[in-house]
Parts: structure tokens; sequence; C-alpha cells
């Protein structure tokens, strides 16, 4: 493992049209690689964005048409690709996994992570959303090791959930991803604090690539894609209503002065039973 490595988070819009997604995604890919990333994170339902109904409909099997693209992309470039999520069928199910993928420089699949928090709020009109009637929930907590650094996986409203990072962070995972389609209702009151938090917290790099603008179903996604360092700072931030590629040097021995310097992590005491 490298102490310093250089990533990249992409900020798009995905639309319903897969083909629309994909090629746009090839130029994301494309112009990251060019920057020198070495691993390229995608947003939440990167390749298909509509309502729940229409996502579910438009489903694939893992490997399928969109995995073996990114495949093909990964190799071509020789890059690590987060692969933000796609709708995974289920076998027997009118449900769906909302899944988390990530492929190495060789193409393979090296890790899968299915979304555990279902999104299931009403804002009083505001913002509603009944995920948990379209997508089942994974149970299985993903950390993989990679030339990169120790990655942990979550998937959007995870990030509210901070047992999930601990856990990640208990399995010493040094960058944690965070691909989301946060909406713009809470993602204007919560996006930054969360991200800032778990970053603290667990004292990692939070990488979160966010979908952007308006949507089919009354939807409408804050952007502000940003990666936050071990110490809780931005290091860089995308704006709200645009397309952006955002790649940045990270360094891992800076990761690990902080945790040494201020050891919070073997610090934690459990009270009660």
């Amino acid at each position: 493992m490298k102490a310093q490595t250089r990533v990249a988070i992409v900020q798009m819009r995905s639309e319903l049209d897969k083909c629309t997604n994909i090629e746009r995604t090839r130029e994301f890919i494309g112009r990251a690689a060019k920057q020198r990333a070495e691993l390229i994170a995608l947003p939440e339902t990167f390749n298909c964005l509509g309502s729940y109904e229409q996502m579910v409909a438009l489903a694939e099997e893992i490997p399928g048409k969109t995995t073996d693209i990114i495949s093909e992309l990964a190799r071509e470039h020789g890059v690590y690709i987060h692969c933000g999520s796609i709708y995974e069928k289920i076998e027997n199910s009118p449900r769906v996994f909302n899944t988390s993928i990530v492929f190495a420089p060789t193409g393979e699949i090296v890790a899968m992570y299915r979304k555990i928090h279902l999104f299931d709020v009403d804002l009083a009109g505001d913002c509603t959303s009944c995920e948990s009637r379209w997508v089942a929930p994974g149970d299985q907590i993903v950390a993989i090791e990679t030339s990169c650094g120790m990655i942990g996986l979550s998937i959007c409203y995870d990030l509210r959930f901070p047992e999930l990072f601990r856990r990640l962070a208990d399995k010493g995972v040094q960058l944690i991803f965070v691909p989301s389609a946060f909406r713009k209702t809470t993602g204007t009151a919560h996006w930054e604090i969360l991200l800032r938090s778990r970053a603290i917290e667990n004292q990692a790099y939070v990488l979160a690539p966010n979908q952007w603008g308006n949507h089919p179903g009354e939807m409408s996604n804050y952007g502000n894609s940003m990666i936050v360092n071990p110490w809780g700072e931005i290091i860089v931030r995308a704006q709200s209503e645009s397309d952006s590629i955002l790649a940045v040097d990270i360094n891992l021995e800076e990761l690990e002065r902080i945790r040494s310097q201020l050891p919070a992590l073997e610090h934690r005491r459990i009270y009660g039973s």
C-alpha cells in the first residue's frame, strides 16, 4: 500500500435512459483517468435515475450489461472504479438490492455492498420516500484491502447511522465511500455535517460523490459532492448544480499521524450491558 494515492469522485445528473448515462460515465472516467486518478468513484444509481418504480423495472443482474461496461473501463484505464450503485435483480422477488460494486484495475469485481438502511421518510410533503417498498435491505458490512488503501462501503442514507461506520473503522478502513442521491431538503440541512462527523469520528477519509439536479417524481438532488479528510476538513467540494470531477491526492501517512497523535479509536469505552 502506498503512502499517497490519487482519487477522483464524479458528480453527475443521471437520467432514466441508461445508454445516455453510460456514455457520460465513460467520458467522466476517461477524464478522471487523464487526471491520473488511481481510484474513481461514481454516485448512487449512476446508470439509471428516475422513480423507484421505473428503476426497479430496469434493474439488472450482476454481472450484467452495466457491470460488463464498467469492468471494461477499469481494465482499459488501469484504475479501480467504485461503481456508486445500481439496482440489482433478486431472483423470485418484486424487490431489488441497491448494490455498490468495486472493480479492480484488472476489471475483476472485488467487492459488492448492498445498501442496509433504506430511505423511508415523509417530511410534510417536502421530501417523501418509501425505498423499502421497492428495495430489500442488505445485511453485510463490507471492507476491502486495495493498493489505494483499506476501503469501506456505504450508500447514501447509511450516512445517518454511525454504528455502520464504526464497524468499518473496526475493520481498519482508511477511506469510506458514500455514493449518494442525497435530496436537496435534507442535504441543505445535514449533508456536510454528517460527512464531516463520520470522518472525524472514525479518523478516515470520506469520499461522497452525489447526484445533482431535478429528476422524475419531483426528486431534487443536492450535489455538493465532497472529500473530507480525517481531521474533518473539506479538501475538495463541488458546486450544487453542475457535473464535476474532483481529483485530489490523499495522504495515508497523514491519516496514521492523526490516529497516532489523537488515538480516539483506541480510547473508546463501552458502558452498560
